[in-house]
């Protein structure tokens, strides 16, 4: 070609239906025109040139390839190369728009698959990363049920829908009959499923009526008990029921098992000391209680030793008491004393059993010592004796500063009266209990009367 001719395009890549894979690269042979081209010689300077493409394989191979001439056309190069251009942007348009819609389409299928349960295989339920629907559901069991049965119905029909098209627009081959048999094998695993949890939601309703109906019963229960006690209190039922109801239990007879009243006694020229107890030992009931002050462990004792009779000591003198409670019932004890002629009294269940005098005369019960519940002291609030260990149960232990009349000591002792000590009252913060001794509630009053 002479070098004033017009230039001759290289061929270009076309979009093809499918979206044909873009060509990798172009190499450009570039030839020179006219003689120059065929004879080797350099081209003068506003030469034209023809251009064409490579092969891949001719490109590694570093060969020009012989310009291709001009293919004819209606078309003009530079409109051939737009037209090639717009139609390549309008494929790279339409491609981007498809990946956009697969990719909200993949989305959207991705969101309702994570809200949906599954099983894993083994009749168990799991949950895919999102939302427990099962949690979701409302916890009152009928409309559990009857939302379950609404589901179980809406997948029914969906897999009806579905056979029907599948039918409607696919062939009979193209539908394998095992498919149909996996969607209703799924589908009855479903409704199992669905089935044990319907049944679970009833066991735990049952359940909790049950609780329910127990928990009135024992509310009722409480509150029939003390509409009982306010009739009681209202016909004015005087029976005594103490607001500190306990008793000290000593179950062994050993040296290290005690109570001791916290409160120490003043100084006393007579007192009045009454207490329920029962005593499992034999022989001899032991020491139900011993106050000991400095330079004195005997400043007042009671005790059965033995053989012995019960006997009351007070600053080491001794009187011999009538009294019989060594049988493993409760009984009420009551032992008066004064400094006058050293007169005493003894009390068993309200009735006055002895008397005497002459026990510590005109000396007054010295105060500040220590008083023991269960064990006798040798030394103050110390070195006690197992063998002379009290064992069984005490309580409403009372110490007055006086002699009580013998009508207040029956009413005591049959229960028709509330009358605390008035130097040491039987309340629980004034009580502690040591080396395996224990604190119960007590029997009543009552009940202890029907003890005897």
């Amino acid at each position: 070609s002479a070098a004033g001719s017009a230039p001759v395009p290289a061929s270009l890549p076309r979009a093809a239906a499918g979206m044909l894979p873009v060509v990798a690269g172009l190499l450009l042979a570039v030839a020179a025109g006219g003689r120059g081209a065929a004879g080797g010689q350099e081209s003068p300077p506003g030469s034209r040139f023809v251009c064409t493409s490579l092969p891949l394989d001719a490109a590694a191979a570093g060969c020009p390839l012989p310009p291709v001439p001009m293919q004819g056309g209606s078309l003009s190069p530079e409109e051939e190369l737009k037209a090639t251009v717009l139609q390549l942007r309008e494929t790279v348009l339409q491609q981007k728009e498809t990946i956009g819609s697969q990719r909200e389409a993949i989305r959207e299928l991705t969101g309702k698959l994570s809200r949906c349960e599954v099983t894993d295989g083994k009749g168990t339920w799991r949950k895919e990363k999102g939302k427990d629907t099962m949690g979701d559901l409302p916890r009152d069991p009928a409309q559990v049920i009857d939302q379950l049965s609404r589901t179980m119905q809406t997948l029914k029909d969906r897999l009806e829908s579905l056979e029907h098209q599948l039918r409607a627009n696919v062939s009979y081959a193209a539908l394998p009959s095992d498919l149909r048999e996996m969607l209703q094998r799924r589908l009855g695993d479903l409704e199992r499923q669905l089935l044990s949890k319907v049944a679970e939601l009833e066991d735990e309703k049952s359940l909790l009526h049950n609780e329910t109906s127990a928990h009135r019963q024992k509310t009722e229960t409480a509150l029939n008990a003390l509409l009982e006690r306010v009739s009681e209190l209202e016909k004015g039922n005087s029976a005594f029921k103490s607001p500190d109801e306990f008793k000290v239990s000593l179950p062994l007879r050993t040296n290290y098992l005690y109570g001791k009243i916290k409160k120490t006694l003043p100084e006393l020229y007579a007192f009045t000391v009454c207490l329920w107890l029962r005593s499992s030992a034999s022989p001899g009931i032991g020491t139900p209680f011993s106050y000991a002050v400095p330079g004195q462990a005997n400043e007042i004792v009671l005790i059965e030793w033995g053989n012995n009779p019960i006997e009351l000591l007070i600053n080491d003198k001794v009187a011999q008491l009538p009294l019989f409670i060594s049988d493993g019932k409760w009984h009420h004890i009551c032992i008066t004393w004064t400094t006058r002629d050293g007169m005493w009294e003894a009390f068993q269940d309200g009735e006055k059993l002895g008397t005497g005098e002459n026990l510590a005369p005109w000396h007054p019960i010295k105060p500040g010592g220590v008083l023991i519940l269960g064990q006798e002291q040798d030394t103050v609030g110390g070195r006690f004796d197992a063998t002379q260990a009290f064992v069984g149960e005490m309580s409403q232990f009372n110490i007055w500063d006086r002699v009580l009349k013998a009508e207040d000591i029956m009413n005591i002792a049959n229960c028709s009266t509330n009358m605390p000590g008035n130097i040491i009252p039987w309340v629980d913060n004034n009580v502690d209990v040591f080396g395996g001794a224990t604190k119960w509630p007590v029997e009543t009053c009552e009940e202890r009367l029907l003890d005897l």
